[in-house]
């Protein structure tokens, strides 16, 4: 099935992403514990050189050129190159009645680590990583031995070499392993599959496939799709494919199809959440009216004979979920609105009085703040016509001003004062979105972002 919301991760995002894994993959390496090394060095017929090398400190590891690229359908590859390494000890040697000890520097150039990134999702739709391969290859090593018996060191100091070779080729796929494990499937894992809005409803970011890298990009599509706490229910209709365009200026990408924001109104409808009551304390006191029955019997002359000078409400409702639609020129819809009318009767029960349908054209305008997707609507006049009368039959014609005061002043504050709070973005731990791009296309809009990673 197709995405509801769509994350690409430009190259200038991989690299930004590679710039902190290759930090945090250098401090695990100068962390690098290494253990005593001994052996026995044969000297031609002579005899047998006994060294030992103990107190392996491990006094820095750099490294200094890496690149990270996406290969297609495989993942991620990172190369490093040139990278350096230098350690200090204490030997010990023994051969014939010769028996010397002292410090020794070491020092590992020319290292390159190849490693390939196996990317997935688990069963709850998580993202996944995991080292598919790692090979290591130095090829320079030099032991520094303290002391004036050069002739001596000379014997075994190739063994030595060879054998940190071995042992740091292993050390360093082992520390890479173990990096990708506990420090980036870890991290990625913090991406949010479900995210919790308020009270009534949730988002679903889960992934539909694994992640998929492409030559320049890594793409990962995600459910996307608003829920109600209390029931969730089968969405009946299909998101569409989403023609993403090639814009590589920023470093992220977020497509948010028509289905994801469709599905917050059919989310909300399910939810109740769409019901609205306007009451004479909301009305604003510059509106010049009052919320009564005195006001409207200038329209409905029956009112003031049935409900002299009483006080009314208005609960406004949609009778199905608001269905919008998104284009270049934006985001778009025209919703229904059930507007009953009713007396507040001196004893608070509610008499019916009349029950109107609103429609309008509305349009909105998205952002995006402190990594949540934001907005507010903007309507225009509202169309009426009468459903329902308990008062008789009247013309609404003559009710279209104040009913479109009512909307603007008394609605459209709260919505707005809603998608305000905004919606979370699905974003793993200690990111932050900045330089905005937002932009409409035909069934979505796109966002874009660079960002930045903010360390504990």
């Amino acid at each position: 099935s197709n995405p509801g919301f769509v994350v690409r991760i430009t190259q200038a995002g991989l690299d930004y992403a590679h710039e902190q894994g290759i930090a945090m993959l250098e401090k695990e390496l100068a962390q690098l514990k290494l253990p005593d090394i001994s052996g026995d060095s044969r000297v031609g017929r002579v005899g047998k050189v006994r060294y030992e090398l103990s107190r392996l400190r491990l006094r820095d590891f750099h490294l200094p050129y890496s690149r990270i690229t996406p290969i297609s359908n495989v993942g991620l590859q990172v190369s490093i190159s040139n990278a350096f390494a230098e350690l200090d000890g204490d030997w010990r040697v023994k051969f014939l009645f010769v028996r010397d000890h002292g410090s020794f520097d070491l020092k590992v150039e020319n290292i390159y680590i190849k490693i390939s990134l196996r990317l997935g999702s688990d069963a709850s739709g998580k993202p996944t990583v995991s080292t598919s391969d790692c090979s290591t290859h130095i090829s320079k090593v030099r032991v520094l031995f303290s002391g004036k018996l050069g002739w001596l060191y000379n014997l075994f100091h190739s063994v030595i070499e060879s054998r940190f070779r071995k042992i740091l080729e292993d050390k360093v796929c082992d520390i890479v392993d173990k990096s990708v494990h506990n420090e980036l499937q870890t991290y990625v894992q913090t991406l949010p599959v479900t995210a919790r809005i308020d009270a009534k409803t949730g988002i679903d970011y889960s992934l539909v496939a694994p992640p998929r890298a492409t030559a320049q990009s890594l793409d990962a599509d995600l459910k996307g799709e608003f829920y109600s706490l209390a029931h969730r229910s089968t969405i009946p209709f299909s998101p569409l494919p989403l023609a993403f365009p090639s814009d590589h200026d920023r470093m992220v990408y977020f497509g948010a199809s028509s289905y994801f924001f469709n599905t917050a109104g059919i989310a909300y409808h399910e939810a109740g959440a769409l019901v609205f009551e306007i009451t004479e304390d909301m009305i604003p006191k510059d509106a010049g009216f009052r919320l009564d029955t005195s006001v409207f019997s200038a329209f409905i002359p029956q009112l003031e004979e049935m409900y002299p000078n009483m006080p009314m409400k208005f609960r406004l409702s949609t009778p199905t979920a608001p269905f919008l639609t998104i284009g270049p020129e934006g985001i778009s819809l025209k919703p229904t609105v059930e507007a009953q009318a009713y007396a507040i009767l001196p004893n608070s029960s509610l008499a019916p009085l009349f029950l109107l349908s609103l429609v309008r054209n509305v349009s909105a305008v998205i952002n995006v703040r402190s990594g949540r997707l934001v907005g507010s609507l903007d309507v225009g006049r509202i169309r009426l016509s009468l459903k329902d009368s308990a008062v008789g039959t009247f013309q609404v014609r003559m009710m279209q001003s104040l009913m479109n005061i009512l909307a603007s002043s008394t609605l459209l504050p709260r919505l707005n004062a809603r998608l305000d709070e905004g919606f979370p973005l699905p974003l793993p731990d200690r990111i932050q979105l900045s330089n905005i791009l937002v932009r409409f296309y035909q069934n979505f809009l796109l966002l874009g972002a660079d960002v930045r990673f903010q360390p504990r």
